[in-house]
């Protein structure tokens, strides 16, 4: 039986369509919502498993995935469109679309390639911490007053402050992350990471406030082929950066290393800072 993930990213390709384009029906859960709607990581892996099935060539792994996140939608019933807009010898372009009741909600453009032969050069190294510990305890976010997908979510933070706490620190946050059922790390995984903590910028805030995304952008860069085989139950280590708040909106820079070191993904958004009414 699927976990969790699996089961609520789930796609069910759907007749009709064209030949460069595939229809899909799939159901948002409640389970993961974050703030005002559903956690934008969570949809990025439901896209990118309707991307990964209409390439349908394991040949090609996802190395971009950019998503805008027009409309939060409600739990229940989403349909979305992948279409293949050019596939050449080594690269294939897609884009998607993901709608609810006929409103966009969010709009996906992705690369899958094959590997290509070139020097191998690997200047980003992890940080140096303590290593993950033994017990996977999960929803340690939730409790600490994270929103109701952190329950699914095992974080051993390692570098940077608490939400709230009006740091003067740098605005960063890192641990040791992983699902809490436990699954190999993959391409819809890391999408889910890639927005899975919370905002650097939060540390600097003494009042609650709310992130949401504006737009998101994931490179794959270790393609599950050329992987070696994984411990289901593996941490990956993800850091994430901010550098500058204005006019409301801020970017935040990610790196996911896999526990040995190996740069899985990069990351990148940009956010709107809104404090809540009353906070």
């Amino acid at each position: 039986m699927p976990g969790s993930f699996d089961r609520d990213t789930a796609v069910q390709r759907q007749s009709g369509g064209s030949p460069s384009e595939t229809l899909f029906t799939a159901e948002i859960s409640p389970d993961w919502r974050a703030g005002r709607g559903p956690h934008g990581g969570y949809l990025a892996a439901m896209l990118l498993r309707a991307l990964t099935e209409t390439v349908a060539d394991s040949a090609r792994a996802p190395r971009s995935l950019t998503i805008h996140y027009p409309r939060a939608p409600d739990p229940g019933p989403v349909s979305i469109r992948a279409i293949v807009e050019r596939t050449g010898r080594s690269l294939s372009t897609l884009s998607a679309r993901m709608e609810r009741d006929g409103s966009l909600c969010a709009l996906a453009l992705a690369g899958f390639s094959v590997p290509w032969r070139a020097p191998e050069i690997a200047e980003l190294e992890m940080p140096e911490v303590a290593p993950p510990d033994p017990l996977r305890d999960a929803g340690t976010l939730e409790a600490s007053g994270g929103p109701a997908f952190t329950r699914h979510l095992v974080f051993q933070q390692r570098l940077g402050n608490v939400p709230f706490s009006g740091s003067e620190q740098p605005m960063e946050v890192a641990g040791w992350l992983g699902l809490a059922e436990e699954r190999p790390i993959d391409p819809l995984s890391l999408a889910f990471f890639s927005d899975a903590l919370f905002q650097p910028v939060l540390v600097r805030l003494a009042q609650p406030a709310v992130c949401p995304t504006v737009d998101l952008t994931v490179h794959f860069r270790t393609a599950p082929s050329s992987a070696p085989a994984r411990d289901p139950g593996e941490l990956c280590f993800a850091r994430f950066r901010s550098g500058a708040v204005h006019e409301g909106f801020f970017e935040e820079d990610g790196v996911i290393w896999a526990a040995d070191g190996t740069v899985l993904a990069h990351s990148r958004q940009l956010a709107i800072l809104m404090p809540l009414k009353g906070g």
